[in-house]
């Protein structure tokens, strides 16, 4: 049975991965899975940078507004509701573009739970020295973890040193944690973009978001969902701009403050995304000027 193929299109927040998915999508014929942990909680729009009206009439998303501010919306939930959605997507005969910042959600929906040991760049070099010709890796992971050779085409260079990485660092082969936490199978064909942006530029983009948020009424959507009952202790609210903005609303400080919080705190989360996704194997990396490059990318992976 083929592979489901799926585009995914990870970045910082604020890096214009929105847009970017609407545009292939449009494009190639496609809907949208969002693989965003707070864009699932309904009645939380502004804070979340949920995509414009205009976008999600242009093109059907999902996963968007799936569960209420109070409902435990976790990792194993979103990969079986991701999967319910893309399934039925490919029933349609449209294609799928997952797109978010959301790291573990992504690892989850393509990989299963099984996180492993982190990426370790320097043992990643040793691997990639060590490869003597054509089959060599292969050849060395058939002899520690014949399963997961059994998997993997012997020319996926990137996948043989990852899975011999795994076995160098934990002395378990990676067919095993993948028979315990995962699936037997990746589920996906992916092709991993990754929208890298020049550090200034990016954190001129979060501080121009924040404005934004402000402007349109962050305050007033924070105090509604007060007004519906929703605890300031729940995960939900504790989101970057609504901590802030209910110290705001409880008079703890004032909204300058709240706003410079909101802009430090987010500049930390872009920072953490990125040594996610840079620790990710398998994605390919591209300036946002970079359009038309990211279009052949996705047309040949289409074929």
């Amino acid at each position: 049975m083929r592979k489901i193929k799926l585009i995914v299109i990870v970045g910082p927040t604020a890096s214009g991965k929105s847009a970017l998915a609407v545009e292939l999508a449009e494009r190639f014929n496609g809907e949208i899975v969002s693989a965003d942990s707070m864009q699932v909680y309904r009645a939380m729009n502004i804070g979340t940078a949920k995509p414009m009206q205009g976008q999600r009439e242009r093109v059907a998303h999902h996963l968007i507004d799936a569960a209420d501010p109070d409902e435990e919306f976790t990792a194993a939930r979103y990969r079986e509701e991701a999967s319910r959605a893309i399934h039925e997507i490919r029933e349609r005969g449209r294609n799928v573009f997952v797109v978010g910042g959301t790291g573990l959600y992504i690892r989850a929906l393509t990989r299963g739970l099984f996180q492993g040991p982190g990426s370790n760049p320097r043992l990643r070099r040793k691997l990639a020295s060590e490869n003597l010709g054509p089959g060599y890796l292969y050849e060395k992971l058939k002899e520690v973890d014949p399963d997961a050779a059994a998997k993997i085409h012997p020319n996926n260079l990137t996948r043989v040193i990852r899975a011999l990485e795994v076995y160098s660092l934990t002395s378990k082969p990676i067919s095993a944690f993948q028979k315990e936490h995962s699936f037997s199978e990746e589920p996906y064909e992916a092709l991993n973009i990754g929208i890298s942006v020049e550090r200034n530029f990016l954190y001129k983009a979060i501080e121009d978001r924040v404005d934004s948020m402000i402007k349109a009424g962050l305050a007033g959507e924070v105090r509604r969902l007060l007004d519906m009952g929703y605890s300031p202790d729940l995960k939900a609210m504790g989101g970057l701009g609504y901590k802030e903005m209910i110290g705001y609303i409880q008079n703890k400080y004032s909204l300058e403050y709240a706003v410079l919080e909101i802009k430090k705190n987010t500049r930390r989360y872009a920072k953490r995304q990125m040594t996610w996704f840079r620790r990710e194997a398998d994605i390919r990396w591209f300036a946002p000027d970079k359009k038309e490059d990211i279009m052949a990318a996705v047309k040949e992976f289409f074929g």
